[in-house]
């Protein structure tokens, strides 16, 4: 059996996250080789001084992944097809490199949640209520809209939590608001019978622009400021427009009260619709968030959400609130595409929902990734002054303008330097973006979600070594 040296941090929380993390870590590097056998659960547990069944979930997690094997009689042993660095992306410019394949070691990309902690206890406890409890009948194809259960849960919940003003009527359950939103953008184009016109904050995500633009929009760039969307900057011609009022990504301000108001009589001026994203709305750190624009304009307003960061992305579970006729298109568009979400996976999350788990997992997050922010924050003030983080305390990733940029250690000067800063975070085990704008000062997403509290200052003095230690303008 193995010597086994882990490094958990019992008060950063998610220690079957780490446990796992640290374990993938010693196999990648090659200190656990293939074929080693691991401490047993309870052995390793008692050394460090944790319950069993936070171990025996490590090491679950890391066989579903095929790094562990385990067999009855023989222990967990590393897999022996693993060699050492298995599972490492290619360093930056090697061949094979892709930046949409690419994963920093904390994450896959900036707005990444920690998927370590994600509530497998309650999500499996749930799974079992629901299959004792559940109709013969439920598990037949369903309303492509989602299932009624979960539908009345989240209009009750958007109430309670986001201040919307929606029925279970309303609301369609899609598999993510990427999926949500270009349905809405579908439909218009159908109703129109042409091309819409969909206005777009710049910056914005890189993502989700390509989606809409497949789906029949032809996007308008319009500017973000220090209040959010530049309302008067809207064009006249517009049929849509996609907004991040909770936190815009990714300068992470909030839509002010002015531009909320002006933003709702502009729509209603115009005919408009108004598509708001709800980005990072339930992760609010400093109060608590504010109430969506559907609140405002129910009429005129669509409202997307998903659990993607709350829960995980893997689960594919998201919803929009409507006005009814474009509720009704979507639910039928639904239809047409795929027949709607898994229905196991549904009634689990309307489950989670009534009983009060989804909200306490909520809030155990929030406590969770402001000490992580809070701790990015700090140590980018120490080590890192010429980068000056913007936006509120909120969701997966912060905003940092690089105050003087033109060269970065080799001289590179790509969209101010800001490619060879983004390596050098990268080489440092940040995860990091560029963000570019017509419009604004060039900057960096740095995510912390993946980067527990007590590793941010080693990693954080890391980048400022590898890129110099200083920007020069």
């Amino acid at each position: 059996m193995a010597d086994l040296y882990l490094v958990v941090d019992r008060a950063a929380g998610g220690l079957a996250g780490q446990i796992a993390r640290e374990v993938r870590e010693a196999v990648r590097s090659g200190r656990l080789v293939p074929g080693a056998r691991l401490p047993a659960t309870r052995d390793l547990a008692r050394d460090l001084g944790l319950s069993r069944g936070v171990v025996v979930e490590a090491y679950e997690q890391l066989v579903a992944e095929g790094l562990l094997e385990s067999r009855t009689g023989a222990g967990t042993r590393v897999a022996a097809r693993v060699a050492a660095g298995a599972g490492r992306q290619p360093a930056p410019g090697r061949p094979g490199d892709e930046r949409e394949g690419y994963r920093p070691h904390y994450g896959h990309r900036p707005t990444s949640p920690d998927l370590g902690l994600f509530p497998r206890q309650a999500w499996l406890a749930a799974v079992r209520h629901v299959l004792a409890t559940l109709p013969n009948d439920a598990l037949d194809y369903g309303d492509p809209g989602g299932v009624p259960a979960l539908r009345r849960e989240l209009a009750a919940y958007l109430g309670r939590v986001r201040a919307a003003d929606v029925s279970p009527d309303d609301v369609v359950v899609v598999t993510g608001v990427a999926q949500g939103l270009s349905l809405v953008v579908q439909t218009l184009v159908r109703d129109r019978g042409r091309r819409i016109v969909l206005a777009a904050e710049d910056p914005t995500s890189a993502r989700q622009l390509p989606l809409f633009q497949r789906a029949g929009a032809d996007v308008v760039p319009v500017p973000v400021d220090g209040e959010g969307i530049v309302v008067e900057d809207l064009p006249g011609d517009a049929d849509a427009v996609v907004v991040t009022p909770a936190h815009q990504y990714p300068t992470g301000v909030v839509l002010s009260p002015a531009r909320r108001a002006a933003l709702v009589d502009w729509a209603a001026r115009t005919g408009a619709l108004v598509l708001e994203d709800d980005y990072d709305a339930e992760l609010r750190f400093d109060r608590d968030p504010v109430g969506c624009l559907q609140g405002l304009a129910p009429d005129r307003v669509v409202l997307a959400g998903s659990v993607s960061k709350a829960l995980a992305p893997g689960l594919r579970l998201g919803w929009i609130a409507a006005p009814p006729r474009v509720a009704r298109a979507v639910r039928l568009a639904r239809g047409e595409l795929d027949l709607g979400s898994p229905v196991v996976d549904q009634y689990v999350l309307a489950h989670l929902i009534d009983g009060g788990a989804y909200d306490r997992h909520l809030r155990r997050m929030r406590r969770e990734y402001r000490r992580r922010r809070d701790a990015l924050v700090d140590a980018l003030a120490e080590d890192l002054p010429w980068m000056t983080v913007r936006g509120i305390s909120a969701g997966l990733h912060l905003y940092a303008e690089v105050n003087a940029v033109a060269e970065v250690n080799d001289g590179t000067d790509d969209g101010g330097g800001l490619s060879g800063l983004v390596e050098a975070a990268r080489a440092a085990g940040l995860s990091a973006e560029t963000v570019t704008s017509a419009h604004g000062s060039p900057g960096l997403v740095l995510g912390f979600a993946r980067l527990p509290a007590h590793r941010v200052a080693e990693a954080v003095r890391a980048l400022a070594g590898n890129a110099g230690g200083e920007v020069r303008g």
